[in-house]
């Protein structure tokens, strides 16, 4: 997820579409192709736009704006005329909607509220792929995460469970430590 994004006039929607680099590309591709006269070609860039599921695209950018409480209305704005905590949004929107096998993301409920921090929540429990999370927020990593890495003492210890099992699990080793060291 970008931390860090230069303002543009893009609308909401295409901001988010953008994310799907390679159905962008394909549309560019298509673009392109059709000025031509190599029918094939153009077929074949029409079969991957529908593998990329680039027919429902705007459906699955539109479900994820809505997920983290962005109105219709809002689709159409230009990114720059929206505050920094809703661009924030849109920068978490554009990294959900990237087809991925790995979803890194650092303090993703930073900026959202109530509403969108569940449905980030139920999103992330459908993601198929590995998700590197970063967060303060207990509640959050307690209905997110399955495995916790506790960092300390230039040390990386690994926890099976939500973090109510990482925090149950923590006291018994440091118990058990007290114990050894008694």
């Amino acid at each position: 997820m970008a931390q860090q994004v230069d303002a543009t006039d893009r609308s909401a929607l295409d901001f988010v579409l953008d994310g799907h680099a390679a159905l962008r590309k394909v549309e560019r591709d298509i673009a392109g192709a059709e000025s031509g006269d190599d029918p094939i070609l153009l077929a074949n860039l029409h079969a991957a736009y529908a593998d990329l599921d680039g027919y429902s695209a705007a459906a699955q950018a539109a479900e994820i704006l809505h997920g983290l409480g962005f109105a219709s209305d809002a689709f159409d704005k230009p990114f720059r005329s929206f505050s920094g905590g809703w661009r924030i949004r849109l920068s978490l929107a554009q990294a959900l909607m990237c087809p991925a096998d790995l979803l890194l993301l650092d303090e993703p409920t930073n900026h959202l509220d109530l509403d969108a921090t569940l449905w980030l929540e139920g999103w992330l429990g459908r993601f198929r792929g590995t998700l590197v999370l970063i967060a303060h927020d207990r509640e959050f990593l307690g209905q997110v995460a399955e495995h916790i890495v506790h960092l300390h003492d230039g040390r990386a210890d690994t926890y099976r469970g939500n973090y109510s099992e990482f925090e149950r699990q923590r006291v018994e080793a440091l118990t058990h430590q007290q114990a050894a060291l008694e």
